[in-house]
């Protein structure tokens, strides 16, 4: 009796939307290196076993369940068994979820796993369909259910909370103007209004990750889109702000868990 052949890794991507990105992917081993990235990544394992380090353990994520990474926590994964695994998940910037929060701490789960039904209900409306796009308000309204059911199932507690919501707003809207070049916490303090410690152990507090971080993703997500564009590796890199392209590959590694390459080849769209 013939093996069955080994099944290959795929990675499908829905069109972004805002601030929410969503993809479905398989992978027959291992996936991805030890990374973090400055999203939540929340999703459901849709067959097989998906294992990963979070937070000081090996985590399995089986069907039935809702997967919550926290903003800037690193994480791997693989396949917990020989048949491999396949997962739908999604990005969402800390900054949708404070919108609907009011400037709350962000709802972390320890674990990086909940059984909650009430948080896999709201991110099941999300994640029904990548190849159909979402109503703007079924989104909406689907956004700001997962965002109560994050907060409620973490039990946040804003009692001793002290912080600068707008100021760090302030300095995030900043950063997105500034993508191409050197910036300074000096410039931050100066256009937030918020001394400079301040502001950065605010920005942790509200967005999950720090102002240097925060730059550097979104110079990364400008990669990914030139990328996808059809740019090399050197003029992506050049035009999203990075040294070189040895600077911006290795930035992209420690985000993704992949080489810039690996993670063109394997788009399906």
């Amino acid at each position: 009796m013939a093996k069955p052949l080994p099944r290959n890794d795929w990675f499908h991507r829905a069109p972004d939307v805002g601030g929410l990105q969503r993809f479905e992917a398989f992978f027959a081993g291992h996936g991805y290196s030890l990374h973090r990235h400055d999203t939540y990544a929340i999703g459901h394992t849709l067959a097989g076993v998906q294992s990963f380090l979070y937070h000081g353990g090996r985590r399995n994520s089986l069907p039935g369940g809702t997967i919550v990474l926290h903003p800037d926590e690193a994480h791997d994964g693989e396949a917990g068994t020989e048949s491999g695994f396949q997962y739908r998940m999604m990005y969402i910037q800390p900054a949708l979820i404070q919108q609907m929060l009011g400037g709350q701490p962000l709802p972390f789960i320890k674990t990086g796993l909940s059984g909650d039904p009430r948080l896999f209900a709201a991110t099941a409306v999300l994640l029904r369909s990548l190849d159909v796009p979402l109503d703007p308000l079924e989104e909406q309204d689907a956004l700001f259910d997962l965002a109560q059911a994050l907060s409620t199932v973490s039990g946040v507690s804003t009692s001793n909370a002290s912080f600068d919501y707008l100021a760090a707003q302030r300095a995030r809207e900043y950063i997105h103007s500034a993508l191409d070049r050197t910036v300074t916490l000096d410039e931050l303090e100066q256009h937030s209004g918020r001394d400079r410690w301040s502001l950065s152990r605010d920005f942790r507090l509200l967005f999950g990750t720090s102002p240097y971080r925060y730059l550097t993703m979104r110079r990364l997500d400008l990669v990914r889109s030139l990328l996808v564009q059809g740019q090399s590796l050197v003029s992506a890199a050049l035009i999203a702000g990075f040294t070189d392209q040895s600077h911006m590959t290795r930035q992209f590694g420690k985000t993704y868990g992949l080489s810039p390459a690996r993670w063109l080849k394997m788009q399906r769209r």
